[in-house]
């Protein structure tokens, strides 16, 4: 059974932010280190625009879960 990907894409084009629902163990981590990307009532509920890439990727690669991950762009 494959699982489901979500993304997100950057607009500085740059990455991608992936989501795997199924793994996400909610534990905040992507909520308290950049609360103004991700913002759970919200829909969408990620906004990558909101922060440089960099901080994006400190903070995805902090996920206990691997839920959140990325993929850069060509």
């Amino acid at each position: 059974m494959s699982e489901t990907t979500i993304k997100y894409p950057h607009p500085n084009g740059e990455i991608t932010v992936l989501w795997k629902p199924k793994l996400c163990i909610h534990a905040g981590v992507c909520v308290r280190l950049l609360p103004m990307v991700y913002k759970p009532k919200d829909r969408p509920w990620c906004n990558p625009e909101n922060a440089s890439t960099e901080d994006l990727i400190n903070q995805i690669n902090q996920c206990p879960s691997g839920a959140l991950g990325y993929e850069r762009n060509k």
